[in-house]
């Protein structure tokens, strides 16, 4: 498994709720406005389904020019858009559910967005039409997001999101006679089955792209779309330059090389992307959904250090700043005039895990010496010291659940009973009561961290501290290849790193803690009861019952001595105070979940 299908698949469960909001008028655009934001890393492709392209910031702009069934609010809440489609349980044996594109919805090059699209979206991350046995790191070059030169020319590899839940729907899925819907069949009840579907790329942007069709056609759209809905039906051998085409045709270099594959949804479009340039938005005319937006224009640039961002904002030269959260910038920006904060969590964890197998020096295997390093662990100080910014209050306490994100659903209720209380504290002479239990002396733990982080660096050297007097040698296992290093046998004895939600599923647990199917299971965990668990879990059909199910394991793993999570990330945006509307969210994309509500202040 690559460093960059690992990173995307570091998620993390939380529990989200159902809610509906309401879209602008069609007129809302002020004429001639823009606005400048800043994000930390490049745009490097549109498809951020692929391996290549998960990133925040290509999930931005993916988000900010595609149009879909659901989406995320600042409470982590899930919406419904409606404007775009349907979503509707048909039947519940075998489980099956229709998604409906609503009538008028069209691609920013006027063609219509129907079941062909559907059906693309399916094929990408079911995997269903892959050929057995491969991975990405078979097929795709982690540098660059193209094919690998010697993979075969006849392969079938679409790179998509292939843990989302599609890999539940086996069967093909059925179009309508409406010609915009596709009904998917389950092959089992799938509890997260409303976030198991999104959209993407065109479909007859892929085909004209990937196959040789007629030049000039009027209908050649219409034709592009029926020979992929043949290829993927009938698994012709158009499959092949198909995946081909969706896996890596979509890079910023390939964009432009073929400016013409710039086909949107949503309410922005996308500019030809220029090497150096920020990436380039412009209002999509022929959107006709409910988030049509306030801004015409929207320029993203790339960020760097964050004392830097906080001038380029102070000076004028961006609008919108999301830099990562200190106590010193957190000052820096109380000082500046004419900026306004908006704080809260990011949907992402830091945690310590520690091996259950395969360590480095095997005495972490022992559950009394996870136990007794768990007892000597200052999360509190981390916190207070590498962590809480001001920006929001309840950053200055640790995350106290491996599955749940503080404030959701659900988590207080896990804390209460999951047994987190008994680490709040580091307790010198209750862990050198268990290593003498264990039978163990100055057990070597090595741990493995980014040593390019400095947070990281210094989370590791609290630890190491804190432990010694218990008679713990904490040792530096860090490499700048670390992420390579997750899983490894033998390599380390424990890990520092952070886990990112990208929705608010329950199913994705089983990834990283299932005993055989976990596929980020780096700690080499087993547990029978939280494999049964997990199995409950993936079939409940009750957000109570889930709940239940949720706090039950995380009671386990605190039990088990599975690790322990250290703090939520903070999250800070600040914007000069002429913009209205920045209200980020914890889940991706962020900043950008409520696009089309940022405005000129005043407007």
């Amino acid at each position: 498994m690559t460093g960059r299908r690992r990173a995307a698949l570091l998620a993390t469960a939380t529990v989200g709720a159902l809610a509906m909001l309401s879209g602008c008028s069609p007129d809302s655009v002020v004429e001639g406005s823009s606005i400048s934001v800043e994000l930390a890393a490049p745009f490097t492709s549109l498809n951020d389904a692929t391996g290549y392209g998960n990133t925040a910031t290509n999930t931005a702009v993916a988000y900010a020019t595609g149009a879909d069934f659901t989406f995320y609010d600042n409470t982590a809440s899930l919406v419904r858009d409606e404007s775009f489609g349907r979503i509707e349980v048909v039947a519940d044996e075998p489980f099956a559910m229709r998604y409906t594109v609503a009538e008028g919805v069209t691609w920013s090059d006027g063609v219509p967005v129907d079941a062909a699209d559907l059906l693309l979206s399916w094929a990408a991350s079911s995997g269903a039409l892959n050929t057995p046995g491969l991975s990405d790191d078979d097929v795709v070059d982690d540098a660059t997001g193209a094919y690998r030169d010697d993979a075969a020319s006849d392969v079938v590899f679409f790179d998509g999101a292939l843990n989302s839940g599609l890999q539940h729907v086996s069967q093909t899925p059925q179009i309508g006679s409406d010609g915009r819907s596709i009904t998917l069949v389950y092959d089992q009840y799938f509890a997260d089955w409303e976030l198991a579907f999104s959209m993407g790329l065109p479909a007859h942007v892929v085909a004209e792209s990937a196959l040789t069709l007629e030049s000039g056609a009027d209908d050649s759209a219409a034709d592009s779309k029926q020979r992929m809905i043949d290829a993927i039906v009938d698994r012709t051998a158009d499959l092949a330059p198909i995946s081909r085409m969706w896996s890596t045709g979509f890079t910023a270099e390939e964009l432009r090389a073929h400016p013409d594959r710039l086909v949107t949804s949503g309410p922005y479009t996308l500019n030809e992307p220029q090497d150096g340039e920020p990436v380039r938005l412009t209002v999509n005319e022929r959107y006709s959904g409910e988030h049509r937006p306030r801004y015409e224009r929207i320029d993203i640039h790339t960020g760097g250090n964050p004392l830097e961002s906080v001038q380029r904002l102070a000076n004028g030269d961006v609008d919108v700043i999301t830099p990562q959260p200190s106590g010193e910038l957190q000052g820096v920006l109380n000082d500046t005039d004419g900026v306004r904060i908006a704080g809260g969590y990011d949907a992402v964890y830091e945690h310590l895990d520690l091996r259950f197998a395969n360590s480095r020096n095997q005495a972490i295997e022992n559950p009394l010496v996870r136990q007794a390093l768990l007892t000597v662990l200052p999360r509190q100080q981390i916190v207070d010291e590498l962590v809480a910014t001001g920006a929001d209050a309840d950053a200055t306490a640790p995350r106290d659940s491996f599955v749940l994100m503080p404030g959701s659903a659900g988590y207080q209720h896990a804390v209460d009973s999951n047994g987190s209380a008994g680490f709040a504290d580091p307790d010198v002479k209750a862990a050198t009561r268990l290593l003498a239990e264990a039978g163990v002396t100055a057990p070597e733990v090595c741990v493995l961290f980014d040593p390019a982080n400095p947070r990281r660096v210094q989370e590791f050297q609290l630890i190491r501290d804190a432990a010694a007097p218990a008679g713990f040698v904490v040792s530096d296992c860090s490499d700048p290849n670390w992420l390579e290093m997750l899983g490894d046998p033998g390599a380390y004895d424990a890990a520092l790193f952070a886990w990112r939600s990208t929705n608010s599923g329950v199913t994705g647990l089983s990834s990283r803690l299932h005993s055989t199917e976990g596929a980020t299971n780096f700690s080499f965990y087993a547990s029978a009861p939280v494999d049964g668990l997990l199995g409950e879990l993936a079939i409940s059909r009750d957000s109570a019952e889930q709940e239940d199910l949720l706090a039950a394991i995380d009671e386990q793993l605190w039990a088990d001595g599975y690790g322990a999570p250290l703090y939520q990330y903070p999250q800070l945006v600040a914007h000069d105070e002429s913009v209205d509307g920045i209200v980020p969210s914890p889940m991706p994309p962020g900043v950008f979940w409520n696009v089309w509500e940022w405005q000129p202040a005043g407007n």
